[in-house]
């Protein structure tokens, strides 16, 4: 049975932190005409390796599949300083998913209001990530099904 936990955990860690990460860019993609919004991501790998060493770390390799290939490109991190006493502070260190830091993406292209969000760089890493999900949650049907169908017997 632990196998199956495991495969299962994986599965439902990574369609999380997709949605995390979708709302990520949904955000980039919605402040894009905000004067000196600065685009972020997370490197997915990193938060997906987080979240499963948090978990315990037995998922094996093999049931990563397509879902733990993904990069986010252009990421770079830059210090986020707490310049007053009424800023808030993160109890997650400097804001993070699944134990990967959101950091602020590099600027591919100046813009004269200081926003950083390149609508063509958002909508295409938007479009991976919702196909990932989508390949992701197939695969866990799919799983799901596959194990239906040998408890029926058929």
């Amino acid at each position: 049975m632990g196998k199956i936990d495991d495969m299962m955990r994986f599965h439902e860690t990574a369609l999380s932190l997709r949605a995390q990460r979708q709302q990520l860019l949904a955000s980039n993609i919605a402040n894009a005409d905000t004067p000196n919004f600065k685009a972020r991501d997370i490197d997915f790998n990193a938060a997906l390796q987080g979240a499963i060493s948090k978990a315990g770390g037995t998922i094996a390799a093999s049931t990563a599949g397509p879902v733990a290939a993904s990069t986010a490109s252009g990421v770079s991190a830059h210090e986020v300083l707490r310049t007053s006493t009424a800023h808030m502070v993160s109890t997650s260190g400097r804001g993070a998913i699944g134990g990967a830091a959101i950091k602020y993406m590099t600027e591919q292209q100046g813009n004269i209001d200081g926003n950083t969000v390149d609508m063509d760089v958002q909508r295409n890493q938007f479009t991976d990530n919702a196909m990932r999900y989508e390949v992701s949650l197939t695969m866990a049907s799919s799983k799901i099904k596959g194990l239906m169908s040998a408890i029926q017997g058929q």
